[in-house]
């Protein structure tokens, strides 16, 4: 297939490039946060009888090919992709055809959904304690107390002489999978290579987010 062909795919990536506000006919403000729509195309096709599956895989994120290990610019040249990509996802389909290597993906359907789900990494907040972590409310704040930011006892005695799992623990916050459901799409614009969601999404600015219908409305 030919560079300039385009294909829907069911899951689109962007990069999240902030928030800011806008105000629709009524006046009222409206909270939105403005996702990048970047290159992507379609680099393999997975077939059922040759594979086990039906998927597309979509490349994105391009880099310097000087950076690029030679295995993936042979994988991509393969592919009749001349970008020079470097991260990948599959989208799974029952329509995947070899006829569909090498095309772009279009961003044009996405002015067609109503409601989004979209998928990114929470920001890492690093090593933090139950207050911060879990939403303790803590000791009391005087000098005598010697208990102000601590989660007290874990234990049960004897028996059963362990402490349970899912422990509600001091650790690692963030840097997790999140998927923000049912965002209302306020604008696409495809020739300027944005869209618009209602809210906000998951991650940090220049994160990659994945973006596809929402399954709940």
């Amino acid at each position: 297939m030919s560079d300039s062909m385009k294909l829907s795919v069911g899951v689109v990536v962007g990069q999240k490039a902030g928030m800011t506000r806008i105000f629709d006919k009524d006046g009222n403000t409206v909270p939105v946060t403005v996702i990048k729509l970047i290159p992507s195309k379609i680099t393999q096709v997975k077939l059922a009888e040759k594979d086990g599956y039906s998927a597309l895989q979509v490349g994105y994120y391009q880099k310097r090919e000087s950076i690029l290990p030679k295995p993936l610019i042979g994988h991509l040249r393969k592919a009749k992709v001349e970008n020079n990509f470097a991260r990948f996802y599959e989208v799974k389909t029952d329509s995947a055809n070899i006829e569909s290597l090498g095309a772009e993906v279009d961003f044009s359907n996405l002015s067609k959904i109503e409601f989004v789900d979209v998928t990114g990494v929470s920001k890492g907040k690093g090593f933090q304690g139950v207050m911060k972590r879990h939403g303790f409310a803590g000791g009391p704040g005087a000098h005598g107390s010697q208990f102000h930011r601590r989660s007290g006892s874990i234990g049960n005695r004897a028996t059963p002489a362990r402490v349970f799992a899912e422990k509600k623990m001091p650790g690692h916050m963030g840097d997790e999978k999140v998927t923000v459901q049912n965002l209302k799409v306020v604008e696409v614009n495809t020739e300027k290579g944005y869209m618009l969601v209602r809210g906000c999404v998951p991650g940090a600015n220049e994160s990659f987010v994945f973006i596809k219908q929402s399954v709940k409305k």
